[in-house]
């Protein structure tokens, strides 16, 4: 096998490092590169650093954001007492790109589960419920107080079903009289990821949600 000058190889390996890329997929996208014009190069390196120091976690619903709380959350025609509970940023792209979904988002940060040791602990699970906390504190003194509603809308895998289930009793121990429960509709074949599934498809499951 011939040997790789070392700066190649030590871009295979990083390559490899990233999702859904393989030796052979490192390989062939290490001597793209190598081709391109340097210009090109200088470009995605000055952007793969731009995304460490300039993007920021938003400090409400866990996105990311060029500041503290993202555009979403900010957003004031935006109906804040309607949550979408997803597991990752990019299922929230996905929604948002679906369209017609005018509440906010939660992020978790992942899904239970045990055979990655990743337990209720390492989610935002306890953030959304001091969330919600806050918001009924909130509404407390409220003579028109307003209802909320939480849509789980966690894959349909195993893992984000047990986590729907997890974060569904959480919620209820509340005892928040003007809380409604949803779960994401069943346009989501069971195993499916949000990131891969359509439009039209994601629009049906947004639509026929569920009270859980």
């Amino acid at each position: 096998m011939a040997k790789l000058p070392r700066a190649v190889t030590e871009l295979v390996n990083n390559l490899e490092r990233l999702p859904g890329i393989g030796p052979k997929s490192a390989t062939r996208l290490a001597f793209y590169l190598l081709t391109t014009p340097e210009e090109y190069v200088g470009g995605l390196a000055e952007s793969l650093l731009k995304i460490k120091s300039n993007v920021k976690i938003c400090q409400k619903c866990f996105s990311v954001a060029e500041s503290d709380i993202c555009e979403i959350c900010q957003d004031k025609t935006r109906n804040q007492n309607l949550i979408c509970v997803v597991e990752r940023v990019i299922d929230m792209v996905a929604l948002e790109n679906v369209g017609g979904f005018n509440g906010v988002y939660h992020i978790l940060g992942g899904a239970i589960n045990p055979l990655e040791h990743v337990g209720p602990e390492e989610l935002k699970i306890n953030e959304l419920i001091s969330r919600i906390s806050n918001f009924q504190f909130s509404n407390s003194n409220n003579k028109e107080e307003k209802g909320i509603e939480i849509i789980l809308a966690t894959n349909s895998t195993m893992e984000g079903e047990a986590t729907a289930l997890y974060t569904k009793k959480k919620i209820e121990n509340l005892e928040f009289k003007n809380l409604k429960i949803t779960r994401i509709g069943s346009g989501l074949p069971i195993g499916a990821d949000l990131e891969y599934a359509d439009q039209a498809t994601l629009a049906r499951a947004m639509e026929g949600r569920r009270e859980i």
